[in-house]
């Protein structure tokens, strides 16, 4: 699917400052517009004094202001837009999506990207995404991209987690992304031993053929990469880890981008992520991309 504008929170935090920056930057390389959001929960708000709701979305406002003049001076002639989303913040940013992705004549919509702080003002300073990020982690049918970390040099290099044919969409983003930035891919498929505990078959011969499987996986995406980008440095690595999330965490130390397919679970941690995506999301020293699985 073609890759449309960048819809991104703004609060006024530092996290949505930097998430404003990388939004700016992604939309400039897409040569796609910016929209940029501050969500006013009008339902608090009209509970409050007529003069101080006014306050609040004046407030909003020059947020908004203040993070298109950021946009802007990062990449100048970006199409910026801004909206005072009235409803809650997550809810703003998933509307904002569906909305501002355009429908051309004969083409599939293309998608729009949400960008998002790893935390706003509304956080806990012990909590490490805050609950604005995860539900739209969560919740979104298009690609996240949940700014953690701090403004390093760049490392050239995308990361995205491979388990089967169900993260192709999530490779092709990871592969979009890495030409987009003139970076390298790393496809990156891990394993433990604990997955196949339990099983009735001798231990040896289920992590054979489970390990077989995941190399086949990983090598048939690696070859459709390759073909759809022939000019991108692509590498895999299929590896036994004591732990899928942490090998992910290891690998954002240098990597600019970390890509992780959502496997969304009815009643699990992180409202509908599956529990590596969310500790990605949470551990992570780099930006992390969700891209929802087919």
């Amino acid at each position: 699917m073609p890759e449309g504008p960048v819809v991104v929170g703004t609060d006024g935090s530092a996290g949505a400052a930097r998430a404003v920056r990388w939004a700016a930057r992604e939309a400039a390389l897409r040569h796609q517009p910016l929209h940029i959001a501050c969500a006013v929960d009008l339902d608090v708000a009209e509970r409050l004094s007529a003069d101080t709701a006014r306050r609040v979305r004046e407030a909003a406002r020059s947020l908004l202001a203040e993070a298109a003049a950021e946009a802007s001076s990062r990449a100048p002639g970006l199409a910026v837009s801004t909206e005072v989303g009235r409803e809650p913040a997550a809810d703003s940013l998933l509307r904002a999506a569906a909305s501002t992705a355009p429908q051309a004549p004969g083409v599939t919509t293309a998608e729009a990207t949400i960008v998002v702080g790893s935390r706003g003002l509304g956080g806990f300073s012990t909590l490490l995404l805050g609950s604005v990020g995860l539900t739209v982690a969560g919740q979104a049918r298009c690609p996240v991209v949940v700014v953690r970390g701090t403004e390093q040099p760049s490392n050239g290099a995308v990361v995205v987690g491979v388990r089967d044919e169900g993260d192709l969409e999530a490779v092709r983003f990871a592969g979009e992304t890495a030409r987009r930035h003139n970076a390298s891919l790393r496809l990156l498929s891990t394993w433990t031993y604990l997955q196949y505990v339990g099983s009735m078959a001798p231990m040896a011969d289920v992590v054979r053929v489970a390990v077989e499987a995941e190399a086949a996986a990983s090598t048939r995406m690696l070859g459709s990469v390759r073909e759809e980008f022939p000019d991108l440095k692509v590498t895999e690595e299929v590896v036994r880890v004591p732990s899928p999330a942490g090998e992910l965490v290891a690998a954002s130390l240098r990597a600019d981008l970390v890509v992780v397919g959502a496997r969304r679970t009815a009643h699990h941690v992180g409202r509908g992520l599956g529990r590596v995506t969310h500790a990605v999301l949470q551990h992570a020293h780099c930006p992390v991309a969700v891209v929802p699985r087919e």
